[in-house]
């Protein structure tokens, strides 16, 4: 069983930065691919970033790519999500998750998911 928990979500001005992490407990992620879905009020879960175990595959949602950077430390069990030039429109709860195959993950077929941190912008 995998315990994901994500933190440094808050409240950002247009055009600012925030950092997000997510760390893995109760067994290494290292193997696994892990990513960055977004739920926003009202509307359907959204795919934003994946990784794959070795950093060497990375994805985006085109509407982030450019502003944010996924990024993972295999020995701390965490992934990172940078994001930068923030929008209003990236205003949501974001869910960190993990699963042993990318691609099914970036489809949402993760097999973890962190509880979220919300991340509010203000224009």
């Amino acid at each position: 069983q995998v315990r994901l928990v994500e933190s440094g979500g808050g409240l950002a001005q247009a055009g600012d930065s925030l950092r997000l992490s997510c760390a893995a407990s109760g067994r290494t992620v290292i193997t696994y691919a892990m990513g960055w879905f977004r739920q926003a009020p009202g509307k359907e879960r959204e795919f934003v970033a994946a990784i794959s175990w070795n950093g060497d595959n990375v994805y985006y949602v085109d509407s982030v790519n450019g502003r944010f950077t996924i990024s993972r430390d295999n020995a701390k069990n965490t992934v990172y999500l940078q994001m930068n030039s923030l929008k209003p429109e990236d205003a949501a709860v974001y869910l960190c998750a993990a699963g042993p195959n990318l691609d099914r993950g970036v489809r949402g077929g993760f097999t973890y998911w962190g509880q979220g941190t919300q991340v509010t912008v203000s224009s």
